[in-house]
């Protein structure tokens, strides 16, 4: 039987280890091994999913309301001003997401949502301007129901 010499011990925090499948692993001051797999993209992609779904519950919820409280029509501008905001929302976390490829700065399409949402409400009479508006602020409360859960 070969016997194996004794690997010296590393007490530095950013010392990485590969574990038997090729696996980044980082040992931590302590000695405990914890798994790096799971990358920060990939948590800003869980982040932005349940802020999306945050949103389109906080929408549901606020034109269910709209409906039985005020009449359809409200509640139907309401439901496109979410919609524009939901937009508005994955037009932006998408132009974050490219900041560290390449891009330097926040792009400025998601922009446009609004303004669009504005025009539209002053040529078409089925689509009322305030509620419209407040639809499109609604991923607001969304966020800081998300902000609240995470902490």
């Amino acid at each position: 039987m070969l016997a194996t010499p004794p690997l010296p011990h590393n007490s530095s925090a950013s010392s990485e280890a590969l574990d038997s499948e090729g696996e980044d692993q980082s040992v931590d001051p302590v000695g405990s091994v914890s798994s790096t797999d799971s990358a920060p993209s990939d948590d800003y992609l869980r982040l932005q999913q349940r802020l999306l779904l945050a949103t389109l519950i906080v929408s549901a919820i606020a034109v269910l309301i709209t409906a039985v409280v005020f009449d359809l029509h409200i509640a139907s501008s309401l439901l496109v001003g979410a919609m524009a905001g939901l937009l508005y929302l994955r037009l932006l976390a998408r132009s974050v997401g490219k900041l560290g490829n390449g891009a330097k700065k926040v792009g400025k399409t998601q922009l446009l949502v609004p303004v669009v949402l504005v025009l539209a409400s002053a040529r078409l009479p089925q689509l009322e301007l305030l509620p419209a508006l407040l639809g499109f602020l609604l991923y607001k409360p969304a966020l800081i129901l998300q902000v609240l859960l995470d902490s």
